[in-house]
């Protein structure tokens, strides 16, 4: 699936209340991050903390995602409307495995 090694994007995030625009926007950066130089996937899910992990060839691929202007602004609507707060955290992923029935 990936060449290792290759880097996660861990952004954790507990939302505000009502949608905002959120939803429109978090469909429209997905389609945008697929685009994007060294970009390899993404993985998500939201209860009460949403957990979205997306996977990178490198840390300057994540470097110019992070930088792009369009999520830039995505970034900043996060800031003033959606989230209560968020963490991110970049890992180097060296090893990986699975099972599936």
């Amino acid at each position: 699936m990936k060449t290792k090694p290759y880097y996660a994007v861990i952004f954790t995030s507990v939302r505000t209340d009502g949608d905002k625009g959120y939803s429109k926007m978090a469909e429209a950066m997905d389609e945008l991050a697929k685009t994007q130089s060294g970009y390899l996937g993404i993985e998500s899910a939201r209860e009460d903390i949403g957990i979205t992990v997306s996977y990178w060839e490198s840390l300057e691929a994540i470097a110019h995602w992070k930088s792009n202007s369009e999520h830039m602004l995505a970034q900043s609507k996060g800031i003033s409307d959606w989230y209560k707060n968020y963490k991110v955290r970049i890992c180097k992923v060296e090893r990986e495995y699975s099972w599936e029935k």
